[in-house]
C-alpha cells in the first residue's frame, strides 16, 4: 500500500489512512533517511489515535509511551543512537514488542536482527516534488 502526503496539511488524513490499513499490525518499522519525515509522520499517528501527550523522538531516552485515546499504550522508539545491541536488550525490548501494543519505530535498521518476524516495514520518502511517500 502507498499513501501520498503532498503537504502538512494533508498527514493527518494520511494517518488516518495509514491507521486504516494497519491490520492486525502491531509492531511498524519506519524506515527513511534523516529528514525524510518519520518522526512527524508517527505524530501524526498518535494524535489520530487520540494521544494528548507531548509526542517527541525519544532520541535519548530509546522509547516513549503515549496513551491512545482509548487508554492504550502506544511504544514509540528511536534507536538512532543506538551503540550496540546490548543497550536494546538492557532496555527490555521483548517486553514491548511482544506487548501486543502499538509499536513505533525508528531507525529500525540499527535493530535489524532482533525485529519481530511480523514487523511491518513502512518506508517514507520524499520525492523530487517535495511530497512524501509512506509505503507498507
Amino acid at each position: 500500500m502507498e499513501i501520498r502526503i503532498n503537504s502538512l496539511d494533508s498527514i493527518h488524513e494520511a494517518a488516518k489512512e495509514f491507521i486504516n490499513g494497519m491490520g492486525d499490525g502491531k509492531v511498524f518499522a519506519f524506515y527513511g533517511k534523516m529528514g525524510a519525515g518519520k518522526t512527524t509522520f508517527i505524530k501524526a499517528l498518535c494524535e489520530v489515535l487520540g494521544v494528548e501527550d507531548v509526542i517527541t523522538s525519544p532520541t535519548f531516552a530509546l522509547v516513549n509511551e503515549y496513551t491512545d485515546g482509548n487508554d492504550n499504550p502506544i511504544y514509540h522508539f528511536d534507536f538512532y543512537r543506538i551503540k550496540k545491541l546490548d543497550e536494546v536488550y538492557d532496555m527490555g525490548y521483548e517486553d514491548y514488542f511482544y506487548s501486543g501494543s502499538l509499536c513505533l519505530l525508528e531507525w529500525p535498521e540499527l535493530i535489524e536482527e532482533i525485529l519481530p518476524e511480523n514487523a511491518v516495514k513502512v518506508t517514507i520518502e520524499e520525492l523530487e516534488d517535495g511530497t512524501r511517500s509512506v509505503s507498507f
